[in-house]
């Protein structure tokens, strides 16, 4: 399984101690060098610096051979690198929060997943505690509707009921 990541759901699973998951649910994860650029600039929180420095294995940089893709919106360089990189490999998901980085990959017919959706199949797996998880991600400056949150609570708690 091909698996690209842009630096915001990186940032965020590592915020909250949930970046395990992606090794389970992906083994290898493939980012182009800016994103790692991006996650150990000095105004990046320190867990996420202190990680990045001493990455783990599994955890690939791989820089896109093409030229980055001709997009209609403005996005920034890591968003444009790892969509590059995902087109690229053909890749079987692209990991991308920012909205218009996602509504351009998925017209390219790249799959996309975002930090809630890795959150969600965590938990479907048995790897991760949604009601937990998204606790930790509300203490971060992520941003989601409360609605779109507690819509996958309610998935997720169904889903232990049955």
């Amino acid at each position: 399984m091909i698996v690209v990541a842009d630096a915001s759901p990186l940032r965020y699973l590592i915020l909250i101690e949930h970046a395990h998951v992606l090794r389970a649910l992906y083994g290898t994860l493939l980012v182009p060098p800016i994103v790692i650029t991006e996650l150990s600039k000095p105004a990046t929180p320190p867990i996420v610096r202190e990680w990045m420095s001493d990455r783990p294995g599994w955890l690939h940089v791989q820089a896109p051979t093409r030229e980055p893709v001709a997009v209609a919106v403005r996005l920034d360089p890591g968003e444009l690198a790892a969509i590059t990189l995902a087109v690229e490999l053909s890749a079987d998901a692209l990991l991308i929060d920012e909205r218009d980085g996602r509504r351009d990959a998925e017209r390219r017919g790249l799959p996309v997943l975002g930090t809630l959706r890795v959150l969600a199949d965590a938990a479907e797996r048995g790897l991760a505690d949604l009601p937990a998880a998204f606790d930790r991600l509300r203490q971060t400056n992520f941003r989601a509707t409360e609605s779109l949150l507690q819509s996958l609570l309610a998935r997720d708690a169904a889903r232990r009921r049955i």
